[in-house]
Parts: structure tokens; sequence; C-alpha cells
């Protein structure tokens, strides 16, 4: 009888592997599971491709994504920060798309870059309450860089675009987790 109880919990054991563990979502769909629980904010194979770029991903939770795709967002929102300040730097021709590039580089440089760093510290540390009251800080910066530009211009609609759906998952994450 002990035998018999023995090979049962090990077969037990390699069906729960072989499912991903306890009925749970297998580790290759984890990135996928993650991008589908937010698919109405965000477009899902963008999600998928920039999640499943990043190291550890395909093991990771909903909790690890959200802290991946804070960041991604802060790398993004840097990188554009930069480029907007760059460009104002070189001198752009018209003082009116100089004065919004200076615009999109403080809004990327004092508001969204620094929130979504907080926001991936308070989630780091499970606060939900405090990540959750930076999210009106997290996205503004591409939301305004388009404004101040009067529309997708400067040089700077694919840095905006590409921070915009970065912020929204890191957002959308953090509104499924805890």
């Amino acid at each position: 009888m002990r035998t018999s109880l023995h090979a049962l919990a090990i077969a037990l054991a390699l069906a729960a592997g072989a499912l991903g563990c306890c009925g749970g979502v297998a580790a290759a769909d984890a990135v996928a599971e993650s991008c589908n629980s937010i698919r109405d904010f965000v477009d899902v194979s963008f999600c998928e491709a920039r999640l499943g770029s990043v190291p550890g991903a395909a093991s990771g939770d909903r909790y690890g994504h959200l802290l991946m795709a804070a960041d991604l967002a802060t790398a993004s929102g840097a990188s554009a920060g930069d480029a907007a300040t760059a460009a104002a730097a070189r001198g752009a021709t018209d003082p009116a798309a100089r004065d919004a590039l200076r615009a999109c580089g403080f809004l990327y440089g004092a508001a969204s870059v620094p929130a979504l760093r907080l926001l991936r510290g308070y989630a780091a540390a499970r606060a939900w309450g405090a990540a959750r009251a930076l999210l009106l800080l997290t996205g503004t910066a591409g939301i305004g860089c388009d404004a101040a530009l009067a529309g997708p211009a400067g040089g700077m609609a694919a840095a905006n675009r590409e921070f915009d759906q970065l912020s929204a998952m890191a957002t959308a994450l953090l509104n499924v987790v805890d």
C-alpha cells in the first residue's frame, strides 16, 4: 500500500509539472495571459512582443510583468525625454517648435519618468494605494508632448506612441494585480 501511495504521489507530481503546476497557466503562456488580462487597454500583440523580450518574462506572473512593464515604460520615457531635449538643443528653426520640444523634455523628465520610477518602487513593495496614486502622472508626457507639438509632429510621434503604449501596459497591469 505504501508503494502504491508513493507511486501515486510521483504520478501526480509529474502530471502537475506537465500542466504548468497546479492547473495554472503554463510558463510559455504567462506573457500571453498577462497581456490578455489587459486587452481592453493595450494592443495585445505589442504587449506580448515587448514583455516577451524581457528576460524571465516567460516564467513570470502578472506581478513580475507589472514590474517589467514599468521598467520598459521608464526606459522608453527617459529615451523620449532625452530625444526631445536634444532636438530642442539642436536649435529647431521655429521658436514655437523649440519651445514645444523643451516642454516635451520637461514633461518626460519632471512628470512621467519620475512617476513611473516611484510607481515601480511602490509596486515592488506591494504598496498598491501609493502606486495607484501616481497613475495620473505616468502617462502625462506622451499626451502632453503630442499636444505641445500640435499633434504627432517634431519627430516625436514614434517615441510618444511607444511610451504611451508601455505606460498603458504598466498602469493596466497595476490595476489587475494585488
